[in-house]
């Protein structure tokens, strides 16, 4: 799926990879919703994710806090305080360490509240989305404080892009799940 560059294309490939990869999660049973990841496999993968996040509950809450960066970024900056999208002291070298952090934070939310926690931050993504044009969008320059980048291009990273990537952490966690099983 090519990346979106206007608002219809923006909101529907975020509901449809956020369908998609709740169609996943449905399919599994209980115990593979709670199961441990075993992505020992991926002990060459150089990103820290692989490594990090030990179970489903860590990647619901994962697109949850870059759900809430992104509401609270557009939210401040709206309001003219002006804010950059990583908070202090984080920048785009040193965000690993931020999402270590929200990975301790939340080591004792349940698995069923993280599932509520990100439908009800992607339902409030979405909202925050179907309030701005698609030149607010994905004109650059509209905001002084995108930078040289979109708005869109954010929410798309926040969005579809993210769930792409919670998708992928699912189905290998199935492949290995089930590998297992049949030992």
């Amino acid at each position: 799926m090519p990346r979106p560059t206007t608002k219809p294309d923006l909101i529907k490939a975020a509901n449809e990879q956020f369908k998609k990869m709740w169609n996943l999660i449905d399919a599994m049973t209980e115990d593979e919703q709670n199961a441990t990841f075993n992505f020992d496999d991926a002990s060459n993968q150089k990103e820290a994710h692989w490594k990090r996040d030990k179970n489903l509950r860590d990647v619901f809450v994962h697109l949850y806090e870059w759900h809430q960066l992104l509401l609270n970024w557009v939210k401040s900056n709206q309001k003219g305080i002006q804010k950059p999208f990583l908070p202090a002291p984080y920048n785009w070298k040193t965000y690993g360490q931020m999402n270590v952090e929200f990975w301790e934070k939340h080591q004792y939310t349940s698995l069923n509240h993280a599932k509520d926690m990100l439908k009800e931050s992607h339902a409030g993504v979405m909202q925050m989305i179907d309030g701005f044009s698609n030149d607010a969008l994905f004109a650059k320059g509209s905001f002084p404080w995108t930078g040289t980048s979109t708005l869109g291009s954010y929410c798309v990273s926040a969005t579809s892009s993210h769930y792409d990537w919670a998708i992928k952490k699912i189905k290998r966690h199935n492949k290995t799940y089930g590998e297992a099983r049949k030992g």
